[in-house]
């Protein structure tokens, strides 16, 4: 497999340390977001698919790489707080303050479904850790959504990249599609969750 950049170096970590490499490389990505899982996962699929990985293993591995760097970016969150995070992000060269933004509104907003939806949505993905941290998130409550989000996530773009084989790259410009779909998704289950609790309990319309 010839590539370069951040794919040569994924590459690079799958054939040195096997689907370790994969969960490796999946737990940096959470850690500095510009490293693209939308690259890393579907490299894997691919990896699996020409029988270097397992399929599952590649699965199982980059889900821990997840939850690792999902939990180290949520110890950031807890012990910095929100100022002292949102000073040291606005000094790194990698990471663009407003995402950091952008996921603290989205959990401000969601609790902790999103969480669970921000594990689907690019960048917000990463990012949605530290609010949690920042606000003491239950880590009993933030595991299993972690898991969960990060399965579904990692699963579709590992089998992603293993279906489609030597055109994995065509996973990447397919996320911004997907990625709107899910917000559309997400909308859709709230505005319905309302509905029905206002017509369970009528009170609450007055």
């Amino acid at each position: 497999m010839t590539t370069s950049g951040v794919a040569g170096w994924a590459v690079g970590l799958m054939e040195d340390l096997g689907p370790a490499g994969a969960g490796l490389a999946v737990a940096l990505e959470n850690l500095f977001p510009p490293l693209p899982s939308e690259v890393i996962l579907p490299l894997a699929g691919f990896a699996a698919a020409r029988g270097d990985l397992g399929l599952i293993s590649a699965i199982v591995f980059t889900t821990l790489g997840s939850i690792v760097g999902a939990l180290a970016l949520y110890g950031v969150g807890a012990v910095l707080g929100r100022d002292r995070t949102r000073a040291i992000a606005a000094k790194l060269p990698l990471v663009k303050l407003r995402d950091v933004d952008k996921a603290e509104e989205w959990f401000v907003r969601h609790g902790p479904k999103a969480v669970l939806i921000g594990r689907l949505v690019p960048v917000v993905r990463s990012m949605i850790s530290i609010p949690a941290g920042v606000e003491r998130m239950r880590v009993m409550v933030f595991l299993p959504l972690t898991a969960l989000g990060s399965l579904i996530w990692n699963t579709l773009l590992i089998v992603a990249g293993y279906q489609l084989g030597e055109r994995w790259h065509l996973v990447e410009a397919s996320v911004g599609v997907f990625q709107k779909l899910v917000i559309v998704g997400a909308i859709a289950a709230v505005v319905w969750f309302v509905v029905v609790k206002l017509r369970s309990d009528p009170e609450k319309v007055k």
